[in-house]
């Protein structure tokens, strides 16, 4: 499956949206097509890569015929960046045109009702007619041109349609300012809700606006400054103080200290010296630094971070679905009632004036658009995702944000999770005759080709290079330990299912810590004891879940029973199961997702690879991406660039903060339009009340989904 993402110029109107991704998805060769209406995105998907371009023209094609005003560019990573030259001046002048036709439409309706209200100054019939038509054309002239436009393709139920219908008919009953001041201020309104818009989506982009413009790379003849898509890995490149890092990679020379506050939230600079890992998006404060570049642009950091916030539109809560098919049915619903009003009762009323049911079904008209909840419904989410994004919780989709109000289980890794994941080795129990010198010696041979932590910890301790040519015979045993030949002894190092199952007796070991068993020729040797310590903030991570909700809070780990139990004492977990391999954590996680009370959702947390088939499993899977790998961040559907615990707790109240947020302009815009419809059918509301249950409402509705990346995340939801 091939992907492409266009940005689309111009788009302010989410019915535009609708029209769009249904056209463009329509098309041969298309698998699916997005429209997001928060960042002007189309995301088209495609199983064959060579017709994208082909596609690419028929879809801006579409959206010209659909939209003139849309502008469909290749996208930049960033959005609320450059984009493409040559078109520039073109939105502008539209807009410069849309202005004038607007300034001078309101000069003439004032005009026109000063003559109104002046009685000296009255205008014949006509004249009154010709003022405030032309006044009216001037400001709706584009709203009529689309909807007609629109009916041609048999796109009716829109704003452009029942606005002109509603305005059309108000000057057909002969009410001119009326029908004139309703497109007025509907364009009014229209224009400062745009202006809502725009000024959310500066604030997303702003929040994303850590992408390097450019890398000083080191050549023989000299600092070459290039784009950061062609540096390799293994190039130097130099950040001078104030520069964004561009690429990840480990501080060669120089020392300096940097600002990670883009990447995770944090406001205190990091010290960076030579050997120092460094992370694209990071900007440098004070020294030159020479980097090693570890990965390219495409697998740094910063390009991930772009993906994960800019493609979590793509995932839309159920939330957005339900909104998004109720504004199908509702618009053609009321449009139909307004039918209804407008003829049934001059049929069946005796009396009743054919106007005046006309003027009620008008109101009906106005006031049916949907916008305010098409609009700042995905643009709560929006916000959501990215006021996490800035203090360092990547969330995939506003699904998972949706998903993460209704956690009520937790369930953790231990190792990198709830503790620092950095092992030492803290007691040597030799036996069988062996010293302490020599039973580590061992252990150290034996470890020496693995990477693991507890490995890394015996070979640290051991202190020395392995003897070349002493280590042979290496087999690792998955979930168990190793089988490994040092000169000529057989050893194994592992956990006690190694030793059950060699069938070599080992003695009753509690031990607080991670317990490394030795056998040498088939006699017990010993063990060596490797502790982790705890994360600071661990347990009051642990309070704040349970403050906020959360009922049940376990851990998953491939460590000692002992072990496992300990750290559980010690920060207050409610269960524990150890010495699991990592398919026994998928089918210990399927028994708590069994067992868990109603309909509440399970998250898991955890950082290593080991984790990744639980992080896919679950119905919420955190990955520490600070230090975490790839494989866990992948499958993971939200990422803690802080490796912190406590962030956990930070993103279910971002979480319920942005629900309580949907909420609010749900229930407020379906009441103020409820009302004004009922009012409207009792010849109550007049035209007035139903544009401000319109573009009032959707305004207001914009503006307080605004607020979502605003509140502080400590706030108790």
């Amino acid at each position: 499956m091939m992907r492409n993402t266009y940005t689309l110029e111009g788009l302010c109107c989410p019915n535009c949206a609708a029209r769009i991704e249904k056209y463009v998805g329509a098309l041969e060769g298309v698998s699916r097509a997005l429209v997001d209406f928060s960042v002007q995105k189309l995301t088209i998907e495609a199983e064959d890569s060579g017709l994208l371009d082909d596609i690419r023209a028929r879809a801006g094609r579409i959206i010209r015929e659909l939209e003139p005003s849309i502008e469909m560019r290749d996208s930049v990573i960033s959005p609320g960046r450059g984009t493409a030259e040559g078109k520039a001046d073109s939105a502008p002048l539209k807009t410069r045109l849309r202005r004038i036709s607007l300034v001078l439409g309101v000069a003439l309706f004032v005009a026109g009702m000063v003559f109104d209200y002046v009685p000296s100054l009255s205008l014949p019939s006509l004249v009154r007619l010709a003022v405030f038509l032309v006044s009216y054309l001037l400001v709706g002239g584009g709203v009529l041109v689309r909807a007609c436009k629109n009916i041609t393709r048999g796109e009716i139920f829109d704003e452009n349609f029942l606005m002109g219908i509603a305005t059309i008919g108000a000057f057909a009953i002969g009410e001119y300012p009326e029908g004139a001041a309703v497109m007025i201020f509907y364009r009014i309104g229209e224009a400062f809700q745009d202006y809502a818009v725009g000024r959310s989506r500066k604030s997303i982009s702003a929040l994303m606006d850590i992408r390097p413009d450019y890398a000083n790379l080191k050549t023989a003849a000299g600092l070459e400054r290039v784009s950061p898509e062609t540096v390799r890995a293994g190039d130097l490149i130099v950040v001078k103080p104030g520069e964004k890092i561009p690429l990840d990679g480990v501080v060669a020379e120089g020392f300096s200290a940097l600002d990670t506050s883009a990447l995770t939230g944090e406001s205190l600079p990091r010290d960076v010296e030579k050997g120092s890992a460094v992370l694209s998006g990071s900007i440098n404060r004070s020294g030159l630094l020479t980097i090693q570049v570890s990965k390219v642009f495409g697998e740094s950091t910063v390009s991930k971070i772009l993906n994960l916030v800019q493609n979590a539109g793509s995932k839309k809560s159920v939330t957005e679905n339900f909104i998004t098919k109720f504004a199908r049915y509702y618009t053609p619903a009321v449009v139909f009632s307004a039918a209804a009003l407008a003829l049934i009762p001059p049929l069946l009323v005796p009396g009743a004036a054919f106007a005046e049911w006309l003027n009620r079904a008008l109101v009906f008209l106005v006031v049916s658009c949907p916008c305010a909840l098409v609009i700042s419904i995905p643009l709560s989410f929006f916000g959501g995702i990215g006021g996490a994004s800035r203090n360092g919780i990547l969330i995939k989709g506003s699904n998972y944000l949706e998903a993460l109000t209704n956690v009520n289980t937790v369930v953790f890794d231990k190792t990198g999770t709830l503790t620092k994941g950095v092992f030492s080795v803290t007691r040597i129990v030799p036996a069988g005759g062996l010293t302490e010198e020599r039973l580590l010696y061992f252990a150290a041979h034996a470890e020496a080709y693995s990477s693991h932590p507890i490995a890394l910890s015996i070979t640290k301790a051991w202190g020395r290079d392995v003897e070349a040519g002493t280590v042979g015979a290496y087999e690792e045993i998955a979930g168990k330990g190793v089988s490994v030949r040092v000169g000529e002894d057989a050893v194994l190092a592992g956990n006690a299912r190694l030793f059950e199952a060699a069938k070599i007796a080992l003695p009753d070991v509690e031990e607080l810590g991670t317990v490394v068993y030795l056998a040498v020729n088939g006699g017990y040797a010993g063990y060596i004891v490797i502790a982790d310590e705890i994360k600071p903030g661990s347990k009051e991570a642990l309070d704040e879940l349970r403050n906020i909700g959360v009922t049940r809070i376990a851990m998953l780990t491939g460590d000692s029973k002992a072990a496992g139990e300990s750290i559980a004492n010690r920060i207050g977990l409610d269960e524990v199961y150890a010495e699991l391999l990592p398919h026994q954590k998928v089918e210990y996680l399927e028994a708590l997702e069994r067992s868990k009370s109603g309909p509440g959702k399970l998250l898991f947390v955890g950082d290593g690879i080991n984790d990744a088939p639980v992080l896919a499993r679950s119905d919420v899977g955190v990955a520490m991406g600070g230090l975490g790998s790839d494989a866990a961040i992948e499958a993971a559907d939200i990422v803690l660039m802080t490796d912190e615990p406590s962030k956990i707790a930070a993103a279910i109240r971002i979480a319920r903060r942005t629900r309580n947020i949907v909420w609010q302009n749900i229930v407020f815009a379906l009441s103020v339009k409820g009302l004004i419809l009922v009012m409207g059918a009792l010849g109550i509301a007049t035209m007035w009340e139903a544009v401000f249950g319109d573009v009032g409402v959707a305004l207001i509705a914009v503006l307080n989904a605004m607020r979502v990346m605003r509140l502080p995340i400590h706030r108790q939801i």
